[in-house]
């Protein structure tokens, strides 16, 4: 079964690789999403929506929120962002359940999906 909890944090940043307007200071709302896969325990759960939130905290949003990401990443797409937030909450999960997808929305328009591969 498959859990996906949402996440927002607002940080500036802007492209060092990029000739138009991202390449000048700006900020967004970010919302993740996060989604997880399990068995259904003995509890009733895959996983805790809270200890999920606590994970992701604790690793990526205590990090990048009200934060300028180009003091954490050279170029901070959202790609490379993504990609380094899966690589934080991955190691965190309960055993037994596995990150299988990941969405960044720069925009409520604009939004990258990752799996784990490139």
């Amino acid at each position: 079964m498959r859990l996906t909890k949402i996440f927002t944090f607002d940080a500036a940043h802007f492209l060092t690789h990029y000739h138009g307007k991202c390449e000048n200071v700006h900020g967004h709302t970010y919302r993740l999403e996060v989604t997880v896969e399990g068995p259904v325990g003995e509890d009733g759960l895959v996983m805790d929506f809270v200890e999920l939130k606590t994970l992701v905290k604790e690793k990526v949003l205590n990090k990048l929120d009200h934060s300028h990401l180009n003091d954490h990443f050279e170029n901070p797409s959202a790609e490379l962002v993504i990609m380094w937030i899966w690589d934080q909450v991955k190691g965190g999960l309960p055993k037994g359940v596995s990150l299988v997808e990941m969405k960044l929305f720069e925009t409520p328009e604009s939004f990258v999906t990752y799996n784990g591969n490139i």
